[in-house]
């Protein structure tokens, strides 16, 4: 592919490694912020009690056993998940977790959130990054590439 400004391809080449290294650790961080509130016990924008919300998605509408325990799960994804990508340290296995959730969130909350106004678009957008740095990997600015591994 021809760029209109070749004179540009350096920056590109420069810059795209560190925007893709933003654009994991930024979607880190945002997991990060959803999953300490559960651990913490904290509330979480609208939500008094996230763990509790997680807790009855899970048991009223995937009628799974044992909630508390898949909702703590949840929160350690989301938590200890999020750090993962901010370091870049098994970015493709745990962004591919979180896609296999939000794709999860999307389809339980899809029917009874419409498409703006109570923000469905959010979970299929996670699902949709998650499934891309989940085949992309971790990046050259990611502990993945210096350890030198990538699951």
């Amino acid at each position: 592919m021809t760029l209109l400004i070749p004179a540009l391809a350096p920056l590109y080449r420069f810059a795209e490694p560190l925007a893709y290294a933003l654009l994991r650790a930024g979607f880190g961080v945002i997991m990060l912020t959803h999953g300490l509130p559960k651990l913490l016990g904290n509330a979480h924008g609208s939500m008094a009690d996230p763990m509790a919300a997680s807790i009855y998605l899970i048991e009223n509408r995937l009628h799974l056993p044992q909630p508390d325990l898949i909702g703590l799960l949840v929160a350690l994804l989301e938590a200890v998940g999020g750090l993962l990508l901010i370091l870049g340290l098994g970015t493709r296995l745990v962004a591919a977790m979180m896609a296999v959730q939000m794709l999860t969130i999307a389809y339980l909350l899809g029917p009874t959130w419409p498409w703006i106004d109570r923000g469905i678009e959010y979970p299929v957008l996670m699902a949709l990054l998650s499934a891309y740095l989940a085949f992309r990997g971790a990046g050259r600015y990611a502990l993945d590439n210096a350890l030198g591994k990538e699951l």
